[in-house]
């Protein structure tokens, strides 16, 4: 029999977003300055602000789709922000109340940020955590608040992010994953974010043996939503997307039929073909940001919506009666022309939610250090943390082929010579 936990009040949120700083030495990180403005410049440090903190030396770090919300303006975003909630590194120092870490580990960091004892967080529902998002915006724009993110603008707590030299990591011991020395970082470090987050879309979409699964979106969390729908037994596979290279690439790994919505003339009915009765499961890896009709368009600028419910629409229209939707790439606000009487009679079921990372990166952590999936596919350029601006820029215009960047410290740069600091119009692409 299931266990059935109280539920309780709301309890006090005790997080506290704005971190002691430590005058006497400064770090590089990158800073929001306005809309399609970011910045590397020197600050200070962060210190030990909460008993419950650690402090992060952090090593690698990247550019996930979604800090484009904030590259392009979200509201909550104020100047001088340190963006970027992907991120590992070394511990270097802890709050007198963190038990299960010590300087000197190795870890990666959980994008969510969580208390890890509160009613959501004692159902594993850590994106749902009452106590660690001080924003109270949050509860006036959804009627409750949800956890705090690194680097994800005030809505969500205005936390420092990790693209940065170094980070403050509040109720670290449930924040924090400690890494086995024969695991390089490129390997483990999306578990941070989309590693779970792919896994989470698979979950929410149960998607499982012999089932027919289309994903929207050939970004980084839909290849790894594709991935793992092939790793848990789905043997019909559809991505759509509109750059060519994405497509390649998820067919080649996984064996996905690619269409190309920009060429495919009734991408409803190709999929009906592929998927007589339409696929079990469809995963939405776009959001909000979806190219929009001209309907779309003008709603949103004229502020009678927000977000354009397109994907979600096609999702809908697509699916067959009676499967599953899950909504894992990002929406903000409201959305006009939902295709509402096609969810309801076709008896679809609909979830969405942040990622739940804690609830998983143990378990991915294992399948991963077996072989069982290689994330690092999606890697495809490397830049120096002081060209950050610049990777940006390249990431937003999806220009010389690139699918997933990462940051990398300069100071580990000089150190290692492993790779060498390029020019930005010329990064290190990956191996």
């Amino acid at each position: 029999m299931a266990t059935v936990l109280p539920r309780s009040v709301p309890q006090p949120v005790i997080a506290t977003a704005e971190s002691r700083k430590d005058a006497q030495n400064n770090m590089i990180g990158l800073e929001w300055h306005g809309k399609e403005d970011v910045r590397v410049v020197s600050r200070p440090k962060p210190l030990i602000t909460e008993p419950k903190d650690a402090i992060i030396a952090i090593t690698l770090t990247t550019v996930c789709g979604s800090d484009l919300h904030m590259y392009h303006a979200i509201p909550g975003m104020e100047k001088g922000d340190v963006l970027g909630h992907e991120f590992m590194g070394i511990v270097e120092d802890i709050g007198p109340e963190v038990t299960t870490l010590k300087r000197g580990d190795r870890v990666v960091v959980s994008a969510v940020i969580s208390c890890g004892d509160c009613f959501y967080c004692r159902k594993e529902e850590y994106s749902l955590c009452d106590r660690s998002n001080p924003a109270d915006q949050m509860d006036e724009i959804y009627g409750h608040r949800i956890a705090g993110i690194f680097g994800y603008s005030h809505l969500t707590g205005g936390f420092e992010g990790g693209q940065a030299e170094f980070a403050r990591v509040p109720y670290a011991d449930i924040n924090c994953l400690k890494i086995p020395d024969d695991l390089k970082d490129e390997k483990v470090l999306f578990l941070s974010d989309i590693v779970c987050t792919g896994w989470h879309a698979n979950e929410l979409a149960q998607t499982g043996e012999g089932q027919s699964v289309v994903v929207w979106g050939a970004g980084p969390v839909g290849l790894l939503s594709l991935a793992w729908a092939k790793y848990r037994g789905a043997k019909n596979l559809i991505i759509v997307d509109c750059i060519p290279e994405r497509l390649q690439l998820a067919h080649e790994k996984t064996g996905a039929t690619a269409l190309n919505f920009e060429v495919e003339k009734d991408l409803h009915k190709k999929i009906q073909q592929l998927m007589p009765g339409g696929p079990d499961a469809v995963i939405d890896a776009v959001g909000y940001r979806a190219r929009s009709s001209l309907l779309h368009q003008v709603q949103q600028a004229i502020n009678l919506e927000t977000d354009s419910p397109s994907v979600i629409n096609q999702a809908i229209m697509t699916c067959r009666k009676g499967g599953r939707i899950a909504v894992i790439g990002d929406y903000f606000g409201s959305a006009n022309n939902f295709q509402i009487g096609a969810f309801m009679e076709k008896g679809i079921t609909l979830t969405g939610s942040q990622v739940y990372v804690q609830r998983y990166w143990k378990k991915l952590l294992k399948i991963i250090q077996s072989g069982g999936i290689e994330p690092t596919f999606v890697i495809t350029h490397r830049f120096p943390l002081s060209q950050a601006a610049e990777a940006y820029k390249q990431f937003d215009k999806k220009e010389n082929q690139v699918i997933k960047i990462l940051l990398v410290p300069d100071r580990l740069l000089q150190q290692q010579g492993s790779i060498t600091a390029s020019s930005p119009q010329t990064p290190t692409p990956a191996t």
